[in-house]
């Protein structure tokens, strides 16, 4: 049966550790995503590399640390690095096609549509969409990057509606500890919810290259299960590795959900879109809203942070301060302020609002 598969392939597979494009390594990829789509597989690219493949092409001595610099070596490596793949590909009959995305592409509801237009023609006639971040015109604010285009491809597999999630890594699974240190480590071969002892067994960066570590993968797999995407997150470097990973016999994680693919609505609210502030809520809402499948009620709001407007997004919190999810508002902050933990009754003698919910479940989605 063909499916939908997005593979992430990040800088530490793709060049030496001195910097520059490993061509043996890309033809090796090439023949391992070839296999797939001659299959009859949809597939879809996420790679990382533009940087790391430009430094040394520039002059640096090494992987550069200020932001122009990244972004000189970006703009120089990503024109080498389509170009590897492209040559790569074209010995198997298959056209590549570029796409470069930001955070920024993610926030806008009609700009992700048309990018999300532009892969779903590509993969109708039959090409491979290679996508990577933006990174020439992107920040290096925590907030706006996408940590080694992990969450980058998680991203991708929930908008492209994606059986499967491929995560390709220098680590064959995640470990209870990092087993580089620890040789009692043991590895966990399937986890079927993302808690935070799993989080905890998470380590960081791995490589000088890339920019990613365990940690940011698992959160990559977070938000692909929680759109609906079977994730794997493994080593595939041996010829037939990658269709092993796909039919669940790869050298890795498997993080299993049962949950279905999200609206494109639902995926811009909880993935995408910028919180303008926090609404913290009692136990009884946070039941109703996670589990109930009910609005949040302004009896139900402990307090708030931030200034927003009607239709703003917030994050809801519990009185830990655990995030339960991201929704829009109905009301103002001042409005809220005004009537939180008020009776429905006496909120409409006091606001006068379009509806009495301060956040609807249809503008609502659970991130726990």
């Amino acid at each position: 049966m063909s499916e939908r598969i997005v593979v992430k392939i990040g800088s530490s597979s793709l060049t030496s550790d001195e910097g520059g494009l490993n061509r043996d390594r890309i033809r090796y990829f090439a023949t391992e995503l070839a296999a797939l789509h001659q299959a009859g597989h949809a597939v879809i690219l996420v790679t990382s590399g533009a940087v790391a493949a430009g430094f040394r092409q520039i002059g640096y001595a090494a992987r550069p640390k200020l932001v122009h610099e990244k972004q000189a070596a970006a703009a120089v490596g990503q024109a080498l690095l389509m170009q590897a793949y492209q040559e790569a590909f074209g010995g198997f009959g298959i056209v590549a096609a570029q796409i470069l995305l930001t955070r920024a592409d993610f926030s806008n509801r009609r700009r992700i549509q048309n990018a999300q237009m532009t892969i779903e023609e590509l993969l109708r006639q039959r090409i491979i969409p290679i996508i990577n971040e933006n990174d020439t015109v992107s920040t290096d604010e925590l907030v706006l990057k996408f940590g080694d285009n992990d969450q980058l491809s998680a991203l991708v597999a929930a908008m492209t509606k994606g059986s499967r999630l491929v995560i390709i890594t220098d680590m064959d699974g995640l470990y209870t500890e990092d087993p580089r240190k620890n040789p009692q480590a043991v590895k966990i071969e399937r986890v079927e919810q993302i808690t935070g002892d799993i989080m905890q067994h998470a380590g960081g960066p791995g490589s000088s290259v890339g920019t990613g570590g365990m940690r940011s993968k698992i959160e990559a797999a977070r938000i692909a299960t929680r759109g609906g995407v079977q994730t794997f997150i493994g080593k595939v470097q041996s010829p037939g590795d990658l269709k092993l990973a796909v039919e669940g016999n790869g050298r890795g994680t498997y993080f299993d959900t049962k949950l279905q693919s999200l609206p494109m609505k639902k995926q811009w609210l909880g993935f995408h879109s910028m919180p303008q502030g926090r609404i913290l809520i009692d136990d009884g809402a946070a039941q109703a809203l996670v589990s109930g499948g009910k609005s949040l009620l302004p009896a139900g709001v402990v307090s708030l942070e931030g200034e927003f407007l009607p239709g703003d997004v917030v994050e809801v919190c519990d009185t830990t301060g655990r995030t339960l999810g991201r929704g829009v508002v109905s009301y103002a902050a001042w409005q809220i302020q005004a009537v939180r933990g008020l009776s429905t009754e006496e909120v409409k003698r006091r606001v006068d609002a379009a509806r009495i919910e301060v956040i609807h479940r249809d503008d609502w989605i659970t991130l726990t």
